[in-house]
């Protein structure tokens, strides 16, 4: 295990990047997506918005050689759950992992969001007054995603890492396809008085991706990309009844269109930037009602990269 561990070093400095995977990475993320679900009735127009009560996510993540982890969590300090007392009380985790190995990038993760409100009310509650009356609520739906993520980069002179994770930096202008096969296993989850049911959905989703890097003068960076992606949902309801647990599968084909630009900085030590992102997906439930995803999220970080402690040193090169 040593043998590859080591063979796993820090570049030098080249024309088109710098590996900085032998310095610690610290890096906090503020941002403002959403985990919302739109479920729409396409025979009367009818729709279905819930949303959390979460303003604002926060993510603190430490990088360091071929590995890197990240903590999500919902900011209170910051507003993060607004009025309460109308739109209920959210909850967040999240847990990422990630393994560089060359041009591959292997991710792992495990977020949950309990506590959801209908946005749009007053379509099914009449007379209701917006910042008087309280949103219809969800309190006990949650929704539980066991994810996973394989990435290939094509181009060598390309930096997926400095957009993405910031543990390199790219010093000349390039781009590349990133090739990306997404698996996830989630579980949708409703506990409300009468009401018990739980679905869930096994995910696969291949998206390629278009990404390029404009260096603009010296440390600042401007970075775009875009991505088209299709795949393959398969789901099990479950809702138990008096005599027996009513079950029914299906399987749905999705798909999805993403895309962002990013602004940032970067040198020796200090790293931070901007992120405004897109991105809408969807799927037919059945002939009458379909599911979608719009989102408009923007991102903020800002990092250090550090030498580490020698006994982090000797563990990693022992």
């Amino acid at each position: 295990m040593c043998l590859w561990i080591g063979s796993i070093q820090a570049q030098n400095d080249t024309t088109y990047i710098i590996n900085y995977a032998d310095k610690i990475i610290l890096k906090a993320n503020l941002d403002t997506r959403t985990d919302a679900f739109k479920y729409k009735n396409r025979e009367d127009g009818s729709q279905l918005h819930l949303v959390p009560n979460s303003r604002y996510r926060m993510f603190l993540s430490l990088d360091y050689e071929f590995i890197g982890v990240s903590v999500g969590l919902v900011p209170k300090f910051l507003g993060a759950n607004a009025d309460e007392d109308l739109k209920g009380s959210t909850s967040f985790t999240d847990y990422n992992f990630r393994f560089f190995f060359g041009k591959w990038v292997q991710g792992i993760s495990y977020s949950r969001t309990n506590g959801y409100y209908v946005r749009n009310t007053s379509d099914f509650v009449p007379g209701w007054s917006q910042g008087i009356d309280p949103y219809l609520q969800f309190n006990d739906l949650s929704n539980s995603i066991y994810g996973m993520s394989t990435s290939y980069v094509f181009n060598p002179n390309f930096s997926y890492r400095n957009i993405v994770y910031q543990n390199e930096w790219q010093r000349k202008s390039s781009g590349s396809l990133v090739a990306s096969l997404f698996y996830d296993y989630s579980i949708l989850t409703l506990n409300e008085e009468s009401v018990e049911a739980k679905e869930k959905f096994f995910n696969v989703r291949l998206a390629p991706a278009y990404y390029y890097t404009w260096v603009l003068h010296q440390n600042w960076f401007l970075s775009g990309n875009v991505s088209p992606s299709l795949g393959i949902k398969t789901s099990k309801y479950e809702s138990p009844t008096d005599t027996a647990t009513e079950t029914e599968r299906n399987t749905y084909f999705t798909k999805q269109l993403s895309g962002g630009i990013n602004l940032g900085f970067s040198s020796e030590k200090v790293i931070f930037g901007i992120n405004v992102n897109v991105s809408a997906d969807w799927y037919n439930e059945d002939a009458s009602t379909s599911v979608e995803t719009d989102q408009f999220y923007g991102l903020l970080y800002v990092g250090y990269r550090l030498e580490p402690p020698k006994a982090v040193k000797k563990l990693f090169h022992p």
